[in-house]
Parts: structure tokens; sequence; C-alpha cells
């Protein structure tokens, strides 16, 4: 318990400091004061639907969530599952790499009598079918619009492919589990007994052992995809739904600032590169990276107007629902594996 303390105190400080210097490397030497009346003369009218894809970004998934769960004979309400979603950004926020959101959401699943494996395969379908979308995004602008692409982007297309290749390499793998469970558990072996040869980590039977015993919890997986093809083609569609209104938050930033003459797709796909791209660097959020791909990428876009433009949309898309999630995740921290006054599971 000590070790995991020490560890959200540690993820919390590494994310008031990325913050502190994200801040500070934005607004160094800006007009601040010109970067305040832009916001505040923006038409307001225009950010509350940027709030609701929010929310649309957040339901999304806890749609996705509750009709896996309903698939596999699990019926977790739509409030409970809202909840488990939003916990799920919150810690991934918060950590390096996202690296806490699904296990956070995997205990409050569990906290609900949703057994872990059922868990398991329930958010590595949910993780397959979110990298799909940037992965597809990202392909369609390599093949049809990359010099559009490198034009926006300039020295920052290696954080791109970086970000590409980073992200189909993992969904690969995530499919190679579902798809070939014992292969995937061949190859992990090996790259494990590899890293061993090579001193990089120690010898550890035990290590090996959680390892493949993690491993073999997916091993269900492969049947469930196989048998539910339907199922999955409509929580990706749903995915794409859900992705893509939290990439139309700086397309309505842009109409808030009075701007016109940039289509909604065309705004949407290179918030989608962006987030590609971040997806490669181990910060919190993206925090930092992020902030400066949305200045050089968007700059051509905004304008003049392109760091009010950032604060506006990263402020909506990020920090909103960081403080959305944050309520939510302390409400599923008291609410969630509670039963009612008769001792039955509660479902609303």
């Amino acid at each position: 318990m000590q070790k995991n303390w020490k560890k959200i105190v540690g993820d919390g400080l590494l994310f008031l400091g990325l913050l502190a210097l994200t801040v500070y490397a934005v607004f160094h030497g800006a007009d601040v004061g010109a970067v305040r009346q832009a916001i505040q003369s923006c038409d307001w009218r225009w950010l509350i639907p940027a709030v609701g894809c929010v929310a649309v970004f957040i339901g999304g998934e806890s749609v996705i969530i509750r009709l896996l769960l309903r698939s596999g004979g699990y019926r977790l309400g739509a409030w409970r599952c809202f909840l488990v979603s939003s916990a799920g950004f919150f810690f991934s926020a918060v950590t390096p790499s996202a690296g806490g959101g699904q296990p956070m959401q995997a205990y409050f699943l569990n906290r609900e009598k949703v057994p872990v494996p059922v868990a398991a395969v329930t958010l590595l379908a949910v993780t397959i079918t979110y990298k799909m979308v940037l992965i597809v995004t990202s392909l369609a602008l390599i093949l049809f619009r990359y010099d559009f692409l490198l034009d926006h982007f300039g020295d920052f297309i290696f954080l791109f492919w970086g970000g590409l290749i980073i992200t189909a390499s993992f969904t690969a793998f995530l499919l190679m589990l579902v798809f070939h469970p014992h292969m995937a558990r061949k190859l992990c072996d090996g790259c494990l007994r590899l890293l061993e040869k090579l001193r990089i980590l120690r010898r550890s039977q035990s290590r090996r052992d959680k390892l493949l015993a993690a491993m073999d919890t997916y091993h269900e997986t492969a049947a469930y995809f196989k048998t539910h093809m339907g199922l999955m083609a409509l929580v990706q569609l749903i995915t794409f739904a859900q992705r893509y209104a939290l990439f139309t938050v700086p397309w309505l930033v842009y109409r808030a600032l009075g701007l016109t003459g940039w289509g909604w797709l065309t705004i949407a796909v290179l918030q989608a590169a962006i987030q590609a791209a971040a997806d490669m660097l181990p910060l919190p959020g993206g925090m930092g990276v992020t902030e400066a791909m949305f200045l050089a990428v968007f700059g051509p876009v905004f304008g003049s107007l392109t760091l009010p433009a950032m604060v506006l949309s990263r402020g909506t898309d990020f920090y909103c629902r960081l403080l959305i999630s944050a309520v939510f995740t302390a409400l599923a921290a008291l609410l969630l594996g509670r039963r009612d006054s008769k001792g039955n599971e509660a479902t609303t």
C-alpha cells in the first residue's frame, strides 16, 4: 500500500512539474494581454458544443464498455459504465504513457463483480479499436495528403512517423494476442530471455511466470472476437465517432474565434495526426509536446490567433476532460462496488 501511495505521489508531482514547464514554455515571451483579449472576445456559443464533444468522448467509451460486457453476460448500468470510463481517462491523463488508465478500469470493474478475464477482454477490445482510429487516419493522410502533412508538421514529422510506428506495432501485438496467443506467448518469452541474456534484466523465474500467466488471460479473447465480429464492427464505428468528437474541438474553437475558410474534416484530421505523434512520448497527457505541435501544425490555420486557439482547444479537450473525469473518478471510488439495501448488485 505504501508503495502504491509513493507511486501516486510521484505521478502527481511529475504531472504538476510538466504542467508548470508547459505553461512557462507556452507563455514565455508571449503577449499575454493579447491572448486574454482574443479569448474574451471569442463567441462562446461555439465553445459550449466543444465541451459537449468532451462529454461525448467520455460517454462513447462507456457505451462501448456496456455493449461488450452485455455481450459477455454482464449487465452493468450506463451510469456505472460512465464512471468506469471516466476513471480510465483520468488515470491515463495523469500517468506516464497513459499506463494507469486501464488497470484502474479493471479494478473498478472487478469491484462491480466483473471477473478480471472478462474485464481484460473488454478493455483489450477498447484499446484495439481506439488505436485503429489513429492508424487508419494516419495511413489515409500518408496515402492521399502527405505533402499537406509535411507542410503542416515540418520538423515535427519525425514525431508523427514515430507515433504511427509505435501505435501500429503495439496494435499488431494486441491483435497477435487475440488471434495467435501462443505465438505472442513465445515472442514475449523470447524477448524476456534476450533481455536477461543481455543483462538488461536480472533472471527471474517469478517474473516469467507472472508474464506468461497474464498472457494466458487472453486465450479466450480470440474466440470472443471471432464470434462477435458484428459487435466489433459496431464498436469500431462508435469509436470513430467518439474520437472524432474530440478531434472536432479545434474546429469549434476556430469558429469561436470568428475564423472561416478551413473545413471541419481538414482541421479534425490534423488534430488526429497530432494525437498520433504525441502517443510516442511517455508523458502524462502528452503535455508540452502536444502544445508545441499545435502551435506549429495549426499556425497556417489560425494565423495570429494560434496561441489563443491552442489555449482554448487544449483547455477544452484535455484540461476540461481532466477536470470532468476527476470528478466522476471520485464518484467511482465512492459508488462502484456498493450494493443496494437488499444486498443485490446495483445496476443503475
